[in-house]
């Protein structure tokens, strides 16, 4: 008879005497069968205890995009930004506060095709006073962007000025546009080959000109750069041009003692504020996204008008008739900045 073999496929050898084997075979065959169970059963539990101590590796937090980058999960997805310029615009530091041009709708707004961002770069702190006032475009602060060029027609644009004496104009990007806080502006532009030019902002560009942008009429982009590079690199800023004559008042067409619309014309310095004389004071007239200051009742129609630069300089006019599209000299200017 064989004897129980072992794991390793030996023949385990019968130790009892010859005399005893009837009598302890059935009991020696038990015990090596319990033997075997215990080791199967030994080796089944070892198998498990395995596979629960040794779990997949853990994820590392990283996903592989289809690019083959990766990104970090539960994190804001990072979107391209455009590249800038040379330097950087939009938002002016010391205040913390794109490229074929499309057809102009006059007096509509510009449009172009382009995208790029820009960031302001440089410039002396403006006052607080100036701050305060000028909305997102600081003096005092360099900014960058590109400018890309338009054809302008006459000149007429947003800021609904009419046309112009000279082609020396821009159009705004709307973010910095800021509801025609931008009209009346001069802004110094200046391309990365040394060449500058001073433009009258003038119209307003929509998406997807971007914050920082000028969209220049075709004349002034000439004097940059040679017309056929559509869009070139730019750092400007605004300026307080020394000639300046007069400033003048314009009531806007459908304006009577019951309801007008007042405009500024041919001022040095960009328009903060504008205020009527109204009873024994004076009343602040809203300001529209076309460059005319409303009186929804008719307060002030026709009196003296208070205007505010963004220096927080004021000139006083004395009362003017209320005649609809008519260009009326006040004798009046802001001083130079």
């Amino acid at each position: 008879m064989q004897g129980i073999r072992s794991l390793e496929g030996e023949p385990v050898k019968a130790t009892h005497p010859t005399t005893h084997r009837s009598r302890w075979l059935p009991i020696s065959t038990a015990a090596g069968l319990l033997v075997v169970a215990g080791l199967i059963a030994g080796l089944a539990m070892g198998s498990s205890s395995r596979h629960t101590a040794d779990p997949p590796p853990a994820a590392t937090g990283f996903a592989t995009t289809g690019s083959g980058m990766t990104a970090t999960p539960n994190s804001a997805p990072t979107s391209a930004e455009p590249s800038a310029p040379a330097v950087a615009s939009g938002t002016a530091s010391s205040a913390s506060s794109p490229t074929v041009a499309a057809a102009h709708k006059t007096p509509g707004k510009t449009s172009t095709t382009s995208q790029t961002s820009a960031t302001p770069t440089h410039g002396g702190a403006p006052s607080p006073t100036a701050t305060s006032l000028a909305g997102r475009v600081q003096p005092g602060v360099t900014y960058q962007g590109v400018a890309t060029e338009y054809s302008a027609a006459d000149g007429d644009g947003a800021c609904l000025f009419g046309p112009a004496a000279d082609m020396m104009i821009a159009a705004m990007n709307e973010l910095d546009y800021q509801n025609s806080e931008a009209c009346g502006a001069h802004v110094l532009v200046r391309a990365a080959n040394g060449a500058t030019i001073t433009v009258l902002i003038t119209n307003e560009c929509p998406y997807p000109c971007a914050p920082g942008q000028l969209d220049l009429s075709q004349q002034a982009f000439a004097k940059l750069a040679d017309p056929k590079a559509g869009r070139i690199s730019v750092t400007w800023q605004l300026v307080s041009p020394a000639a300046a004559g007069n400033v003048s008042i314009r009531y806007k067409v459908g304006s009577s003692q019951y309801w007008c619309g007042i405009q500024v014309i041919g001022e040095r310095n960009p328009v903060a504020r504008l205020e009527v004389a109204a009873g024994s004071g004076w009343q602040q007239l809203p300001r529209a996204s076309y460059n005319y200051f409303l009186s929804a009742n008719g307060a002030g129609c026709g009196k003296a008008v208070r205007i505010t630069d963004i220096f927080g300089q004021q000139v006083t006019t004395a009362a003017l008739p209320v005649e609809p599209d008519v260009i009326q000299p006040a004798g009046v200017q802001f001083s130079r900045h």
